[in-house]
């Protein structure tokens, strides 16, 4: 990982910007899910991780508070992020299908994944207020991930959340479906958000996530590593 990388991880890590959230994420840490009652929590803000010269950068809403604010590390732990990295490994961005802990093995390849929001917050749903605390992150690791090609935001405020960061303009204009490519400088490709409430309902099926993921390949044109 870059200097850069891991000053930007260290910077997100002890960021205590958000009040609400912050104290939401300790909350969730020490009462804990009674699965997990032999676990630390994380219970701090979540660093986005990957391939750091990766060629797609894929964009989330938040850290799910007993998934990523209990292993610290993005999607993991939880059934969004087995339904992604499945995904993933089928589509040939991640090493294996699991992700059960920041120690697990896994490793994304030519991908980095990141969220709008990096802590839990109440219910799933940050304020614009928080979204728009944490922009500088996600524009800091636009800046840092110099290979960037393709962008794939998995849901209507992680595409938000990255327009805004990039200042392309009203967001109002910018149509969100699942499979949609908008045609900017990067392009990017929106996805349907692999929350249970998608997944359950067959909303997002494991075919329509890798669909996505073998788009976002396709459009991959060779960079210098």
């Amino acid at each position: 990982m870059s200097k850069a990388l891991q000053l930007l991880h260290k910077q997100i890590t002890n960021c205590t910007a958000c009040p609400r959230l912050i104290a939401h994420c300790r909350e969730v840490a020490v009462v804990k899910r009674r699965a997990y009652l032999d676990q630390d929590y994380w219970g701090k803000p979540v660093p986005g991780f990957g391939d750091p010269l990766a060629r797609v950068l894929i964009l989330g809403l938040a850290p799910g508070a007993h998934g990523a604010n209990r292993t610290g590390r993005m999607f993991t732990g939880d059934r969004s992020g087995d339904f992604l990295f499945s995904a993933l490994h089928a589509t040939g961005f991640a090493n294996q299908p699991v992700c059960r802990h920041r120690n697990d093995g896994l490793q994304l390849i030519d991908a980095y994944l990141s969220n709008a929001g990096r802590c839990a917050p109440p219910g799933n749903k940050p304020s614009p207020e928080e979204l728009s605390t944490c922009r500088p992150y996600l524009l800091r690791e636009i800046e840092i991930l110099k290979n960037i090609q393709v962008v794939v935001c998995l849901g209507r405020i992680a595409l938000d959340a990255y327009l805004r960061a990039r200042a392309l303009g009203p967001v109002s204009k910018f149509k969100f479906g699942h499979g949609v490519w908008i045609e900017e400088q990067t392009p990017i490709l929106c996805s349907y958000h692999p929350s249970q409430q998608n997944t359950q309902t067959g909303r997002l099926t494991l075919p329509m996530l890798e669909s996505v993921f073998a788009k976002a390949a396709s459009r991959l044109s060779p960079t210098a590593k």
